[in-house]
């Protein structure tokens, strides 16, 4: 693993996201309350380009179907929403994330 530089802090402003394809892996940088934090981009329900998703307070919602991940560890925290039916949906790979300078680097 390494540290690549995906963006400088300006281009994220607190409470945004943006989406990344950094070493053939999609990864959604997000700036929350002035910290940053990596995920893995792509919804593990159906495919859904999360940076193209709702993100409040620290959670990110699917545009697809509407599953909701904490953007600070990646983990899953409600299912998608098809019809009345909740399901379980995996978790997001997390990346840590280091800023230097201006630069946000991710580990991946």
């Amino acid at each position: 693993m390494s540290l690549v530089e995906v963006a400088k802090v300006e281009e994220i402003p607190v409470g945004k996201m943006k989406g990344f394809t950094v070493a053939g892996k999609e990864i959604l940088v997000v700036n929350y309350q002035g910290n940053f934090y990596a995920i893995g981009k792509v919804c593990t329900h159906a495919g859904g380009d999360l940076s193209k998703g709702k993100l409040e307070g620290n959670v990110v919602t699917c545009p697809k179907h509407g599953s909701k991940f904490d953007v600070t560890t990646g983990k899953n925290v409600a299912g998608p929403r098809i019809a009345f039916i909740r399901r379980k949906t995996g978790n997001e790979s997390a990346y840590e994330v280091k800023v230097e300078g201006n630069s946000i680097r991710v580990n991946v």
